[in-house]
């Protein structure tokens, strides 16, 4: 009996996690009637597109990742087909899961840097979108900057073309232009990013079958791992297990090399309507691989000193899966404590998304000796409706995470008991967005268990905030002088022999321990060592500073104290 599309469709993707049960030749027939069929819908030609992405990932045998490399090929051709047909694409176009496909386009407010970067990428394929452009009257200042005589028009009159305008001035060239003008003029970075901010273009980019789509993002790598058995699945992972295996071996790349791994995850993550701080921002110059087997290669980055967050070290991350991206990482740490974003691509979720989960914790733990791991609410529900409906907070419950709220950790352990007494029990949605309000971790061994429940790098800043207002006048300048004089005395170091860098690090360093009351125990060899951690911030890579911090146990008490009082 025939097949429809759907149903092959829906059988392939309900085996994903076994795809190795199913036999080659049949698999190869399969594919091969959704190849020569014409889906209904767009969004059926976006599963079908996303089914060869993960069968690219997670290959059965050589002839399954040559045939899925073949249709991914055909897609840009597929997508004009359905252009022509008069189909609507907005399913595989407008949301993150289906967007990034070779042929299509997306429409997106970017930043100043990350639009100039890819109109230099791409020129060409990116344009202003004046169809859904409801602020014209934004450009207005940039126009009178800019234009001649704009003024006449745009002051006064209140019906003006400011697209007529621009696309005058730039002839065809709408927003390479606007970015040029801006590039070229005496402004600030800065004030061209503020500028650029306000005007809340939206950007079309017309992908075309470039390398950054979806579609045919990958790296060439030396060997590619088959499954020959079904995919290792959550319940198969234990993270004391994996954590306590012994280090990866880090391979450091080549500048060249860095920047092509941090332009690929940044390509990956635009086409996805992501932007990270740690891909716009990486280090070329700190880019390590790990090879953790499988088939998986992760990758991991720090930021140059000019971009470093003032207090916490930053780490980046990416993950190619047999050379395909398959997830980023993002992790910024405080001593033994690090806080972890992962996120696993749409088209690979049923792909041993756990086991790569356990080896990016190696990773971190072996980076940046971290002990205790925390997640954001955001990564397990609050305010993400998609971590909600997946049911994220399971994920990290069943891996050994624990709620860091008493009160949060009491009703996961309710929820648990019904579970063990009815297996047909689901958790209720509004039990679920209960359970994201707070953060959750997972401790190592030698952790100080509950040390960082309450700590949150906001407290801090927010008790700054507070300080400058009340006792300053909300003067920062005054404050700073303060606090400078204040850690100057207490370690016996003058911030004078610093390099700008340095000054900034000791800046920061300063606002934070004015918070706390001079310490009277500390001996001048732990005096030392915190003028060597600040210096260290504006000149090591972060995760060599954070290895400092982490010997340096009363800093440790000093900034957990303050950035723990509510």
């Amino acid at each position: 009996m025939a097949r429809t599309y759907e149903s092959v469709l829906k059988y392939l993707e309900e085996h994903k996690p076994r795809i190795a049960e199913v036999p080659s030749a049949r698999l190869r027939t399969l594919i091969s009637q959704l190849a020569t069929k014409r889906p209904s819908d767009a969004l059926s030609l976006g599963r079908f597109h996303d089914l060869l992405l993960f069968l690219r990932a997670f290959p059965s045998d050589p002839t399954i990742l040559r045939l899925s490399d073949r249709l991914l090929a055909s897609f840009s051709k597929r997508i004009r087909k359905l252009t022509k047909a008069g189909v609507d694409l907005s399913a595989i176009q407008d949301g993150e899961e289906f967007a990034g496909i070779a042929g299509t386009t997306l429409t997106t407010i970017l930043d100043y840097e990350e639009a100039a970067w890819l109109t230099n990428c791409f020129p060409g394929h990116l344009s202003i979108d004046w169809d859904s452009y409801e602020e014209e009257h934004s450009l207005a200042p940039l126009l009178t900057r800019f234009i001649p005589l704009f003024e006449e028009d745009g002051s006064v009159e209140p019906d003006v073309p400011y697209s007529t305008w621009l696309r005058n001035a730039a002839n065809g060239r709408g927003l390479e232009w606007l970015l040029d003008q801006l590039r070229g003029s005496e402004l600030p970075n800065s004030i061209r990013s503020a500028l650029f901010g306000a005007l809340h273009v939206p950007i079309r980019w017309s992908l075309g079958d470039s390398l950054a789509t979806r579609t045919h993002a990958r790296r060439q790598v030396k060997g590619v791992f088959f499954h020959r058995d079904p995919l290792i699945q959550r319940r198969d992972v234990s993270l004391a297990s994996e954590l306590s295996k012994e280090p990866f071996q880090e391979k450091r790349l080549s500048f060249k090399k860095g920047e092509e791994i941090i332009t690929m995850c940044r390509e990956a993550t635009s086409v996805r309507y992501r932007e990270l701080y740690g891909t716009t921002r990486g280090d070329p110059h700190d880019v390590v691989q790990f090879d953790v087997g499988r088939g998986v290669q992760i990758f991991m980055w720090g930021l140059p000193p000019t971009k470093r967050l003032p207090l916490r070290a930053y780490q980046a991350g990416f993950t190619l899966k047999n050379g395909i991206p398959i997830n980023y990482i993002e992790a910024i740490s405080l001593f033994e404590w690090v806080e972890v974003g992962f996120n696993t691509f749409y088209a690979y979720r049923d792909g041993e998304t756990a086991w790569v989960y356990a080896q990016v914790l190696r990773i971190l733990r072996q980076r940046l000796g971290a002990l205790c791991i925390s997640v954001y609410p955001y990564q397990i529900g609050q305010n993400n409706e998609e971590a909600l409906a997946s049911g994220a907070f399971w994920f990290y419950r069943k891996l050994g995470f624990r709620c860091m709220r008493s009160d949060l950790e009491q009703l996961a352990r309710r929820e648990e008991q019904k579970i063990a007494a009815d297996r047909t029990h689901r958790t209720s949605l509004p039990t679920l967005r209960k359970l994201a309000e707070g953060h959750v971790a997972y401790e190592l061994p030698g952790a100080a268990r509950g040390a960082w429940d309450h700590f949150r790098m906001r407290n801090i800043g927010l008790a700054l905030a507070k300080k400058m207002g009340t006792e300053y006048g909300g003067d920062p300048q005054k404050m700073l002088k303060f606090a400078r004089k204040k850690l100057s005395q207490f370690l016996r170091f003058s911030p004078d022999r610093l390099t700008p860098e340095e000054r900034l690090a000791w800046d920061n360093f300063s606002f934070a321990f004015s918070l706390h009351r001079s310490p009277q125990t500390w001996q001048p060899v732990e005096k030392s060592a915190m003028a060597r951690i600040i210096r260290a911030k504006a000149r090591i890579p972060d995760a060599d500073y954070v290895r400092l911090l982490r010997a340096h146990t009363k800093l440790r008490a000093v900034l957990l104290e303050v950035g723990s009082k509510i």
